[in-house]
């Protein structure tokens, strides 16, 4: 039977994580073709891991633990096998799609970087930081997306990027009281929680705004079998960022915004009828 079955239980782990962790996500990769589905799963479960390494998992030693998920999974991708089937599935991934290694390793800068690394100073820092925890997991995305298509992934790369900050920027304003209380960290450079009032956070949401106008030239040209998907994330984060946006800053340097469950299902609705009707 070879690594069949493996390979089975490995993806299907890595859907419980996604589903588990992240039920906006969970709800968007419903909404994906089937043949690359698992592979979104994939990828999602070994960023996830990282993430939990360096923000949850307070009672180990963080570094160490990066450092052995790292020198696994390239133990991985070199043998094409792993224990963990985590790992298993994404290495196979990364190679079922061709993902560049520079991808993984932006990421991985990033996430170490969480371990000692609490505040950004300036611009180039945390586009640097954002460009490893998030545009690059859209880039691997996008590599899923266009199936080997190198054109189309060229194409479509300054958009996806875009796409990646937006989403990551608006985290960071939703979790600015997690980030900067229990993990120490500031994100946005000379704002924090005691100085974050109406102007930092208008000029905040101004600059997402114009990352998700540059992101959304990009997903009108997705292949059909992302389309959706993609649209429905980006309908979650817009409304998300429009509460943000209502709500006062005092507010959300204390508390964090959600979005109910049966709005996200209306957007779910609303994303499947735009994208079958051709709205876009």
């Amino acid at each position: 039977m070879s690594l069949q079955l493996f390979d089975q239980v490995s993806y299907q782990t890595s859907k419980l994580v996604t589903r588990k962790y992240s039920t906006s996500f969970y709800l968007a990769t419903t909404l994906l073709g089937n043949r690359i589905r698992n592979a979104i799963y994939g990828i999602y479960g070994f960023v996830r891991y990282a993430d939990e390494i360096v923000d949850t998992f307070h009672q180990i030693d963080k570094e160490k633990t990066l450092n052995e998920f790292e020198n696994e999974y390239y133990n991985s991708l070199e043998r094409g096998l792993s224990l963990n089937p985590i790992l298993h599935s994404f290495q196979d991934v990364v190679k079922r799609y061709s993902i560049d290694d520079k991808y993984v390793q932006a990421f991985l800068r990033s996430m170490k970087a969480d371990l000692n690394k609490t505040e950004y100073t300036d611009i180039e820092q945390i586009n640097e930081y954002i460009y490893g925890s998030a545009d690059v997991v859209g880039l691997m995305c996008l590599s899923v997306f266009c199936e080997g298509n190198q054109e189309k992934f060229n194409q479509l790369k300054p958009a996806a990027m875009k796409l990646g900050s937006a989403f990551q920027k608006v985290n960071f304003l939703r979790d600015l009281k997690n980030d900067t209380e229990y993990l120490g960290r500031n994100y946005f450079p000379g704002v924090g929680r005691d100085n974050f009032d109406e102007e930092s956070k208008r000029l905040i949401v101004e600059d997402i705004e114009n990352d998700f106008r540059l992101a959304f030239e990009g997903i009108k040209k997705l292949p059909t079998n992302s389309r959706a998907a993609v649209l429905l994330a980006y309908f979650y984060y817009r409304t998300l960022l429009r509460k943000l946006a209502q709500t006062p800053a005092s507010k959300i340097a204390s508390t964090r915004i959600r979005i109910s469950n049966p709005r996200k299902i209306w957007l779910m609705k609303k994303a499947v009828l735009v994208n079958s009707l051709r709205l876009i």
